[in-house]
């Protein structure tokens, strides 16, 4: 991959800007309760038609849905009402909602909808109390150029992260929450770390780096990490040249994250497949904080 050193050259030849560029205020949009959001979600998806009303025919529970430009959504498997331990998973570079149920390509491993629901799977088959919502709810870079090198996107995904956090915890204050970013998605559930102490545990998988040198500057939450040793991101340069890169990977040595089992994962898209050791280890963190592979350990 050539991509982020051509962008590192081309940004040392623009001209640094001398006044900070001010971005327009988002509109924060605060969750309703969950049953009242599903209800009016599904209202929204059946006027719309296929294939999102053939999801909320099907049952399915979204706590939102919007289908302008690449769309937004954020599904719930398990009963949030009720679940003492909640896994949020982020997508990372290209999900979009027309993807979120059938993968980018129509893989369906890479769909956030399937690696959900394969999470809650394997989480149920332990504890009945659980919930894990895939969550959709900004707008990921659509392919590996600029905005994919650049926090922009994670930045403001992460701000939106962050309110739903908060939400969730509002109707669910006793609930644990762990939260799961897959590549660029690692991203945002670490920039969004910083502003959420009482979040205990981020998992980052196939990160290409989480815009910090370190697991201390994302706050307080251990940080987990899986890179398997046949994911393409580990051919991204770790560099960070005027706002261009990620930073250093949390798989690298000097990050202080653990790194979790990688056995079974074949790519970058494995990791939450099942059979493979990274969903077990994962699994395990959700469910108590810690994992029980020996083959966790902290990178150092």
């Amino acid at each position: 991959m050539r991509i982020l050193p051509i962008f590192v050259a081309l940004a040392l030849l623009l001209p640094v800007p001398t006044t900070p560029v001010v971005s327009a205020p988002e509109k924060v949009t605060h969750l309703a309760a969950f049953t009242e959001a599903y209800r009016e979600t599904a209202v929204r998806m059946l006027a719309i038609g296929c294939p999102y009303a053939t999801w909320a025919a099907q049952g399915r529970h979204f706590l939102f849905f919007d289908p302008h430009g690449d769309g937004e959504t954020a599904e719930v498997f398990g009963d949030l009402n009720t679940a003492s331990r909640i896994a949020i998973l982020v997508p990372g570079v290209a999900t979009t909602l027309v993807d979120f149920d059938r993968g980018l390509g129509g893989v369906a491993r890479r769909a956030p909808g399937v690696q959900g629901r394969t999470l809650y799977q394997q989480l149920s088959k332990r504890d009945r109390d659980v919930a894990v919502i895939s969550w959709l709810g900004y707008d990921p870079p659509e392919g590996l150029g600029l905005a994919a090198a650049t926090e922009g996107r994670a930045q403001a995904g992460a701000r939106r992260l962050v309110t739903f956090v908060r939400d969730v915890l509002r109707q669910r204050p006793d609930a644990t929450v762990t939260l799961i970013g897959h590549s660029y998605g690692s991203l945002v559930v670490g920039l969004a770390a910083r502003d959420l102490p009482e979040v205990p545990d981020v998992i980052a998988l196939g990160s290409p780096g989480m815009g910090v040198s370190h697991a201390a500057d994302l706050g307080g939450a251990h940080i987990w990490s899986a890179l398997a040793p046949h994911d393409w991101i580990r051919r991204l340069p770790q560099v960070r040249v005027l706002g261009l890169g990620l930073g250093r990977r949390p798989s690298s040595a000097g990050f202080g994250a653990t790194a979790l089992p990688t056995d079974g994962v074949a790519g970058h898209d494995y990791y939450l497949v099942e059979g493979s050791a990274t969903l077990r280890a994962v699994t395990d963190v959700v469910l108590s904080g810690g994992t029980r592979h020996e083959a966790a350990t902290r990178v150092s």
